[in-house]
């Protein structure tokens, strides 16, 4: 029977560090999530972020979101996020989402101008 290793005993498995430093780095995991908002609220919002991989629905969400920001007249700048650690930190996990004062309020699909207005009311 040894042919297919049966009752030979598994040698005890050694977890090996992932880097050469010998695991004595610091580990990539953020402490804690920092907050990138402005301060300076408008009418209750202070920042608009649109999360996306750079797709064609993401980009189109990102123009809604624009329009919908200017349609009402505010002075907020509608942030693009592509870098995947960041949109981890808010734990979306489908695109396009959209963040108003860091806090998820849509993701996994795209919204028109009307509604994105909605949501910012």
């Amino acid at each position: 029977m040894s042919l297919f290793n049966f009752k030979k005993k598994k040698k005890e498995e050694t977890k090996a560090p992932a880097c050469c430093c010998d695991g004595n780095c610091p580990t990539g995991e953020p402490a804690e999530v920092v907050s990138e908002c402005c301060g300076e609220k408008v009418e209750g919002i202070c920042c608009v972020k649109v999360l996306g991989a750079g797709c064609k629905f993401c980009h189109e969400q990102y123009e809604n979101a624009k329009k919908a920001v200017k349609d009402m007249g505010l002075d907020i700048e509608v942030e693009y996020i592509t870098d995947m650690p960041k949109i981890m930190e808010y734990g979306v996990m489908s695109m396009p989402a959209i963040v108003v004062n860091d806090k998820v309020v849509s993701q996994g699909k795209v919204l028109k101008a009307a509604e994105v207005e909605k949501l910012l009311s």
